[in-house]
C-alpha cells in the first residue's frame, strides 16, 4: 500500500465514509453493460446452481438448475444462459469501421464491445470454470449438447481470460473497480465483500459507512455476492427445496428452489446496479478511451477467429505460448500504470513523493537552443524548472510529461531545486519550435521518468526448437553398449 493510499484509509477510519484515491475513473463503463452474477453448489468446483443475468436493471432473468449433480440440467442452464448472452455479443458484431494503417492495408475494427460485470473475482474464476466445461462439449455424438452451449463456453473463456490484461474492460469485477477508486477503512478482505464495500462508499442517508458496512455483514439483510451461498440457507432452506425436488421434479418444486434463490440474488443484482451509476458518476480518463479501443479489437479478432472455425481455447498454454503471455501481461501491466499516472494527479503524486516524477514552474526558456552545425543541426530548446519535490533521477534521464503527449526531454542538470531540460521530441519538424511546444517562463509543468514507449515482444524460440521438458519434440532414444549389456543381466 502506497503513503497516500494509506493516510487516504486512516482518514476513511477517522470520518467513517470512503476516501477517494483518483480524480478520475480508469476503468470504461459501457452504456449497456451485462450483469452476470453466477451462484454455484457447495462443496462443488464447477456446478451451476443459479444466475441472474440481463442488462435492464428492472428486468434481470433468473436462471436454475434444481438439481446440480444433474449433467443434463446443468447443460440446459448453460443452453440458457447463452440465450441471453450470444445476442448481446451478436449486437456488437454488426456495426465496423475501416481503421487506416501508417504501413500495410486497412483492417475492419468494431465500433464498440460487449461489456460483462460480475461481483467479484470469485465469480469471475467460477465464470472462467463454466467456460472450460462447455467449450470442448459437441452437439452430435454421445451426451450431445445444444450447440449454443460450446459457442458460449468459447466467449466466457475470452472474456475471463481478456480480465486477466491490466486495463481492459470487457469484463469487470464491482469490487475490484471499486476499490481501484476508493479505499475504506475496513481490510482488503473485509472489501471483497460488495454490500460492505458499497456501505462504505455510499451509505444510506444519516448512517456512516462503517455502520453500513457492519450491516452488510449480516447474511439475512445482505446476502453473499456469490458464488458461494450462505452456508445458513444451504441448510434450512436450499438442503430441503433440492431434496422435495429430488422425490417429486414437479414444476412447483423447481419454483420453489427458484424463489429461494431469487432472495439471495435479487440484493446483489441491486448492488451492482449502484455499482455502475457510481462509476459512471466520475470523470473518465482520457487513456481509457485508447485502452477500450484495444478491447474493441481484441473482441473483434475473437469474432473473426470464430466465424472462420477456428478452434476453441487450448486447454492450457504451451512453454512457448505460456512465455509469450506472461511478457504480454508484464508489457500490459507497466503501461497501464504508465497511463493511470499520465491521466490522474494523486497517482501522479505517489511517483513524486517516491522521486520518479517532479513538478515546478518554468522559470526560464530558450526555445531556439540547437546542437550541432550544418545539416547535422537540431534543435534542443532548453528550459529551467523551479520545483520543491525530491528529485531522484540523474542527469541524463529522459523524462515525458502527463500533460502533453509526444514531448520528451532529457535531465541537464540538478541544482539548487532547479533542474535544466533539454527538449528531445514534441516540437514539429521545422526549424524552430511550433508555437506551444515548448513550456514558457511561468508556466506550470510536470515530468517523470515512466514511460509508456512501445516495447517489442521478445524473441522466443519455435515450439519445436524447445526441450521435451517444455514441450518440444523429446530426443530419438540409442542405446549404449551400457544400457545393452543391463537389458540382457
Amino acid at each position: 500500500m502506497s503513503a497516500l493510499t494509506a493516510l487516504a484509509q486512516l482518514r476513511a477510519v477517522r470520518d467513517g465514509v470512503a476516501q477517494r484515491i483518483t480524480t478520475v475513473r480508469h476503468c470504461h463503463i459501457s452504456a449497456q453493460p451485462l450483469v452476470l452474477i453466477p451462484l454455484k453448489l457447495a462443496g462443488e468446483a464447477a456446478a451451476p446452481l443459479a444466475a441472474m443475468v440481463g442488462t435492464d436493471p428492472g428486468h434481470p432473468r433468473l436462471l436454475v438448475v434444481p438439481q446440480p449433480r444433474n449433467r443434463d440440467l446443468r447443460f440446459a442452464f448453460a443452453a440458457g444462459l447463452a440465450e441471453v448472452l450470444l445476442p448481446y455479443i451478436e449486437g456488437f458484431e454488426k456495426s465496423t469501421e475501416t481503421v487506416e494503417r501508417k504501413s500495410g492495408e486497412p483492417y475492419e475494427r468494431c465500433l464498440d464491445a460487449p461489456q460483462i460485470l460480475v461481483p467479484n473475482r470469485p465469480a469471475a474464476s467460477f465464470t472462467a470454470l463454466l467456460g472450460r466445461s462447455t467449450r470442448f462439449r459437441r452437439a452430435d455424438g454421445p451426451y450431445p449438447v445444444h450447440p449454443s452451449v460450446p459457442l458460449l463456453g468459447r466467449w466466457l473463456t475470452y472474456f475471463t481470460d481478456r480480465s486477466r490484461q491490466p486495463g481492459s474492460s470487457v469484463l469487470l469485477t464491482a469490487t475490484e473497480a471499486l476499490g481501484l477508486h476508493w479505499v475504506t477503512g475496513q481490510s482488503g478482505l473485509e472489501d471483497a465483500n460488495l454490500a460492505a464495500l458499497l456501505g462504505w462508499i455510499d451509505p444510506p442517508p444519516g448512517m456512516s459507512g462503517r455502520r453500513a458496512a457492519e450491516e452488510a455483514e449480516d447474511p439475512l439483510l445482505w446476502p453473499p455476492a456469490g458464488p458461494a451461498t450462505d452456508p445458513g440457507f444451504d441448510n434450512e432452506v436450499l438442503g430441503p427445496a433440492i431434496r422435495a425436488y429430488e422425490e417429486a421434479p414437479t414444476d412447483r418444486a423447481v419454483d420453489r428452489i427458484g424463489q429461494a434463490l431469487r432472495t439471495q440474488l435479487e440484493p446483489t443484482w441491486r448492488l451492482m446496479w449502484r455499482s455502475v451509476n457510481l462509476l459512471r458518476s466520475l470523470p473518465e480518463g482520457s487513456r481509457v478511451k485508447d485502452r477500450w479501443e484495444i478491447d474493441r479489437g481484441s473482441f473483434t479478432r475473437f469474432v473473426e477467429r470464430i466465424a472462420e472455425g477456428g478452434p476453441p481455447q487450448a486447454r492450457r498454454d504451451g512453454a512457448v505460448g505460456a512465455a509469450a503471455r506472461l511478457a504480454g501481461l508484464e508489457r500490459a501491466r507497466a503501461s497501464y500504470d504508465v497511463q493511470r499516472a499520465h491521466d490522474d494527479p494523486l497517482l501522479m503524486a505517489e511517483y513524486r513523493l517516491s522521486g520518479e516524477a517532479f513538478a515546478g514552474t518554468v522559470t526560464s526558456a530558450d526555445p531556439e537552443h540547437s546542437e550541432g552545425e550544418g545539416r547535422s543541426r537540431k534543435l534542443r530548446p532548453l528550459i529551467t524548472v523551479r520545483t520543491g519535490d525530491p528529485v531522484r533521477l540523474s542527469p541524463g534521464t529522459t523524462v515525458g510529461s502527463p500533460d502533453r503527449r509526444g514531448h520528451a526531454a532529457e535531465i541537464v542538470e540538478i541544482a539548487d531545486g532547479e533542474i535544466t531540460l533539454k527538449v528531445t521530441k514534441g516540437m514539429g519538424r521545422g526549424r524552430t519550435p511550433a508555437p506551444g511546444s515548448v513550456p514558457e517562463p511561468g508556466e506550470r509543468v510536470s515530468y517523470t521518468s515512466l514511460t509508456d514507449d512501445f516495447q517489442s515482444s521478445a524473441a522466443l524460440p519455435d515450439p519445436e526448437q524447445t526441450p521435451w521438458t517444455h514441450g518440444g519434440p523429446p530426443q530419438e532414444y540409442e542405446p549404449s553398449d551400457d544400457d545393452a549389456q543391463e537389458e540382457w543381466l
